[in-house]
């Protein structure tokens, strides 16, 4: 136990102080390897206005605003570095970061770049620039610290929930067509008003967030609200696909302390997800 907790707290100091590494390969050391990183950065309660300033001061862009919670408030951000890596093929979910800003139990928490980054962008994972990402956040907020949600980095890219639960890669068809009759299908439904947003990341690839039903968003009150900034729910449309990340990959390794009890509590969402999105594009 004593090295476990030696081991997390390790992990801690290395994200928030960055790692020696001037020039990172996907296959180069990051001096996280055998350590748990944590998957957001508390802090000390600002408003939306204040935090939005500070993140636009740090170089960042705001792609939306969005309440999954009630006095919850998800920012969703991103900037050049972060939409260069999503440009590449399957990996536009890493475009946005996001930051919560919780009044009522008076934190906020950001999504961390390095966790997200090594989940999502795989064996293309560049610890330079996500690295970069985490300081840029640390610089703008000084005092962050380690959320309880950790998970060993090592495993992040190969990440699932358990036996026969899908990995990254297996996302969620939820509809076909041409890029642009998708998009059009998209800012349609309901004369638009579930896109939270619209980022565009290539020819061939456009990220938007989608506010799914009020009955299956319900799942985050039950779970955490604390972890409330994985809304809304990111849909890609690339190559002719509408595609979602599986609720079941998405919403695990969101909440990496869910146990299994836990995750039979909302074993209905993950199909409601899949459905609430199926009928955008129809």
């Amino acid at each position: 136990m004593k090295k476990f907790i030696l081991a997390v707290l390790s992990a801690s100091v290395v994200m928030f102080s960055g790692c020696a590494s001037k020039s990172v390969s996907p296959h180069e050391a990051t001096g996280l390897e055998g350590t748990k990183v944590n998957t957001y950065l508390i802090g000390s309660y600002i408003d939306v206005k204040t935090a939005k300033e500070k993140l636009k001061a740090a170089g960042f862009e705001i792609v939306a605003t969005y309440a999954p919670v009630k006095k919850g408030t998800t920012i969703v951000y991103t900037d050049a570095a972060l939409k260069a890596e999503a440009a590449k093929p399957g990996r536009s979910n890493i475009a946005v970061m996001r930051l919560f800003v919780d009044k009522k139990d008076k934190m906020i928490s950001f999504t961390n770049p390095v966790y997200f980054g090594k989940a999502f962008m795989q064996d293309e994972y560049k610890h330079a620039i996500f690295n970069a990402e985490l300081e840029k956040i640390n610089k703008a907020f000084p005092g962050l610290k380690p959320s309880k949600d950790v998970y060993e980095f090592d495993g992040l890219a190969d990440y699932h929930f358990m036996i026969s639960m899908p990995y990254y890669d297996g996302v969620d068809v939820v509809g076909k067509g041409t890029n642009t009759e998708l998009l059009a299908k998209a800012k349609k439904f309901k004369k638009g008003k579930n896109l939270i947003f619209e980022l565009k990341l290539s020819e061939n690839s456009t990220l938007l967030g989608y506010a799914l039903g009020k009955r299956t968003s319900k799942f985050v009150k039950k779970i955490g609200r604390e972890n409330a900034a994985i809304l809304p729910y990111c849909v890609t449309i690339e190559n002719g696909k509408a595609t979602a990340l599986s609720a079941k990959y998405y919403i695990a390794i969101s909440y990496p302390l869910l146990d299994m009890n836990g995750f039979m509590g909302i074993m209905t969402v993950p199909g409601a997800v899949v459905k609430d999105l199926e009928k955008v594009f129809k």
